[in-house]
């Protein structure tokens, strides 16, 4: 409980980018953009994995899941971001701000799991191809995918039963377009130092594990594709997983910028800039890394298009 001459925080403000309000048409404009082409690239994906046969197999499946995650993610953020990039602030409930901080982190870690399935899938095609059929099942890509979902929330729940237990007195503004975390427990008025030594051990389950098992199965590849006599073999390996190693640097990229860069004392006031990465940029180049750089998508985008002018034409 607050102190008497303390007032209970009800109502979290959110300053959004007041350094930048001189150029806050273009900054809506641009940002609405790209939200608009996340969702039509993002939905694109999912609408070719859904109904294009050649496109329904388990590393589609698990790509289709991460889109669904990039939708989820920039829709819990960018629709509130383009508010208070237009009236110059937002305002949001204490809990709404609880809300919008657990859904932001389960749609943006999970991603680090689905990441991690992906390059799981890569390993067996390329390392044991005669049998990755019998290996990655329907049945195991949607456990995968289930227990990736339950794990992260569960991860995330325990940080959030940690956080609504402290005191909020007072002080409620927020320079940031969104409820990160960081902020958030710097706004509490409670010792934080427990809900922050149990967040470092999560962000290890959540970040360190993932990203240390991709850096494994991607060892084991690169030992597998440069035992390949040919060329042409090698080429054919190394392109089935190179827009899944691109995802991987843009997507811990992001991550590593945010959360281990140098800490000083306006690196708060930068990583509010630096999470555009992960919010934005990341979401928005899943689509192109997937569609300009993959053949498979490239011909099940033209078969839909012919589907679609066929219909027409019937009509």
């Amino acid at each position: 409980m607050c102190e008497k001459n303390q007032t209970q925080v009800t109502q979290i403000r959110l300053l959004g980018f007041q350094s930048l309000n001189k150029y806050r048409s273009l900054l809506f404009i641009v940002f609405l953009l790209i939200y608009l082409f996340i969702l039509v690239g993002n939905l694109l994906i999912i609408l070719l994995v859904t109904i294009i046969d050649h496109l329904k197999t388990p590393m589609y499946f698990f790509l289709k899941h991460l889109s669904i995650a990039d939708i989820l993610l920039t829709t819990t953020i960018v629709p509130l971001m383009l508010g208070i990039i237009f009236v110059e602030e937002g305002v949001l409930s204490f809990w709404g701000c609880v809300i919008q901080l657990y859904l932001f982190g389960i749609f943006g870690f999970v991603q680090c799991y689905l990441i991690a399935v992906m390059s799981f899938d890569r390993y067996l095609a390329i390392c044991h191809p005669l049998r990755y059929s019998s290996l990655m099942g329907p049945d195991l890509c949607l456990q995968l995918v289930i227990g990736s979902w339950l794990l992260v929330s569960l991860l995330i729940s325990s940080d959030i039963l940690i956080l609504i237990q402290f005191n909020f007195c007072d002080f409620n503004s927020i320079d940031h377009f969104f409820c990160d975390f960081g902020p958030m427990v710097e706004l509490a008025t409670s010792d934080t130092s427990i809900l922050i030594l149990q967040d470092f051990v999560i962000n290890i389950f959540l970040i360190f594990f993932p990203f240390a098992f991709i850096i494994m199965t991607y060892i084991c590849i690169f030992f597998t594709i440069f035992k390949i006599s040919s060329k042409f073999g090698r080429r054919k390996a190394f392109s089935t997983c190179s827009s899944h190693l691109i995802t991987v640097c843009a997507y811990y990229g992001a991550l590593i910028t945010v959360y281990m860069a140098p800490s000083d004392e306006n690196s708060i006031h930068i990583n509010k800039y630096r999470s555009l990465l992960y919010v934005v940029v990341t979401p928005f180049m899943n689509p192109i890394i997937y569609s300009l750089r993959n053949h498979e998508v490239k011909r099940a985008m033209q078969k839909m298009a012919i589907l679609i002018l066929q219909n027409g034409w019937k009509r």
